[in-house]
């Protein structure tokens, strides 16, 4: 192939502008502004709505989606089967960590151990039809909001380790990834080649900045999980900050789309999975990467102070 037949990375296979522009991921490009799927749960009764919502994000550039086999007990999954065509070249990331759980305090219990990553990873493959997923996230519960393991779900991070890259050598994923980590965690994990980290993060809780910046070092991809703040009750909102509501104002913006454009300012590494069940609220979320901040506007916000997102559920 010669360089004038080399894809642009500037455009999807779907031939879109990647919104946000171009990022690495698991040794590939992908746009920077992706999906992340767990909303699409909420769609349960109008699968068809699903479907378009899916099929109009790859119309819009998004060639990364986020998803679990634990989102809408295996619903999600299978409608990424069928709305995701090969051609698209979609690169799909599930995590692994969580099983359902319909009648819990939350819809989800830890699923941490060796055996239970593994059927994890199988029900992903035999959910979204395919033979590999191209990357595996490991939900550690390490760091909040969220889930915590307790007994026996307090696993060893080499054990979780060695059985994820005996799957990655049998075929059956493509890459690591890591979430709700802490910083200690993410180093011994390194020699395991890990390729992408997801935590909670936003403008408003910045706590894990030095595992931000260790992960520009080791060239892994930062993608923030909760990127406006706000999941839980308690935790602050980066729609509520004045300096937010102050930028929307003056750009004619959404203070969401501020909150995303701000992420991806501030580190050429972060890439976004914002979620939503809505083909507006999809729309807004891919112009985001169309929003320039000037440098009084940046420096407003970097001033917003940050607060930890490490609450209790109950």
């Amino acid at each position: 192939m010669t360089s004038a037949d080399t894809p642009s990375t500037d455009v999807t296979a779907a031939g879109a502008p990647r919104p946000g522009g171009p990022g690495p991921l698991a040794g590939r490009t992908v746009s920077r502004i992706g999906y992340g799927a767990m909303q699409l749960s909420r769609l349960h009764d109008d699968r068809k709505a699903g479907v378009a919502l899916l099929r109009r994000a790859v119309e819009l550039g998004v060639d990364h989606i986020d998803t679990a086999q634990f989102y809408g007990n295996g619903f999600v999954n299978d409608l990424i089967r069928e709305a995701i065509r090969p051609q698209d070249d979609v690169l799909v990331v599930s995590k692994v960590g969580a099983d359902p759980d319909p009648d819990g305090p939350l819809p989800l219990r830890p699923a941490q151990r060796p055996e239970q990553l593994r059927a994890s990873v199988e029900a992903n493959l035999t959910a979204l039809g395919v033979d590999r997923v191209p990357v595996v996230n490991l939900r550690r519960l390490d760091a909040g909001p969220g889930l915590r393991a307790e007994g026996d779900q307090v696993v060893d991070l080499d054990d979780q380790l060695a059985v994820l890259t005996g799957l990655r050598d049998e075929g059956k994923i493509g890459a690591i990834g890591l979430s709700g980590v802490t910083y200690d965690v993410l180093r011994r994990a390194l020699p395991a080649g890990i390729v992408c980290v997801q935590n909670a993060y936003s403008l408003v809780s910045r706590v894990d900045e030095e595992l931000l910046r260790l992960c520009a070092a080791e060239g892994i991809a930062w993608v923030p999980f909760f990127p406006l703040g706000g999941a839980f009750p308690g935790m602050p909102k980066v729609t509520e900050e004045p300096a937010v509501l102050a930028a929307a104002r003056s750009l004619g913006r959404t203070p969401s789309q501020v909150g995303l454009a701000w992420l991806l300012l501030h580190a050429e590494h972060v890439l976004l999975i914002p979620g939503t069940a809505d083909t507006g609220h999809l729309e807004e979320n891919i112009a985001a990467g169309t929003i320039a901040l000037d440098e009084a506007t940046r420096t407003a916000l970097d001033a917003v102070p940050s607060r930890s997102t490490r609450i209790p559920l109950d």
